[in-house]
Order: C-alpha cells, then structure tokens, then sequence
C-alpha cells in the first residue's frame, strides 16, 4: 500500500491529527486538485509541490523556500522510487495546482 506524506512522516497535520490544533490542517491533505497523483489521496504523495507542508518539526513557506529540504526527503526519494517511469515532475504539478 503507497502511504501519503502524512502517514509516511508521521506529522500528525491529517484531519484529525495530533498536532492541527498547533500547526493547522496540512493542505497536502486538502489538495484536491493533486488527488490520485501518484495514487496518493489530495496532495499526499505530491506534498513537496505544495506550500505549507511541514519538514523538521516546522510548517514549510513557499515552493522557492522549501524546494531544496524535499529533494532530500526520505518521502521524496521513496515516492521518486515508487512512481519510477510514471513520477511527475514538479513543473507539472505546479501547473496542476495553477502556480505556472
């Protein structure tokens, strides 16, 4: 089973997560628009492409901010692994999500 970001990382920002009262909804989890990219639910196996997500225990800003911390995220790279051959490249999920 593919895991989204959320239950991967384990940051507690999902719905009813443990930690939304301090840092808000992820909104990877509300994306819709990146729902089933990567067979992930809203934008949970795309998060790098969506501003806000949390890395290192902190709410990531904009893509320009935290573009370089997800290249080397252990989701990333198993998420790069997973979807090889069919792995969407980051231009065109900004496209999907109306950035470009």
């Amino acid at each position: 089973m593919k895991l989204n970001c959320w239950e991967f990382k384990k940051c507690g920002r999902e719905v009813t997560g443990a930690h939304v009262i301090e840092f808000g909804v992820c909104p990877a989890c509300e994306e819709k628009k990146l729902n089933g990219i990567h067979d992930g639910t809203n934008g949970g196996r795309a998060c790098w492409a969506i501003a806000g997500t949390m890395c290192g225990g902190k709410v990531q800003g904009t893509y320009a901010e935290k573009e370089k911390n997800c290249q080397i995220c252990d989701f990333y790279k198993s998420v790069q692994k997973d979807e090889f051959g069919k792995f969407h490249m980051i231009m065109e999920l900004r496209k999907m999500l109306g950035h470009i």
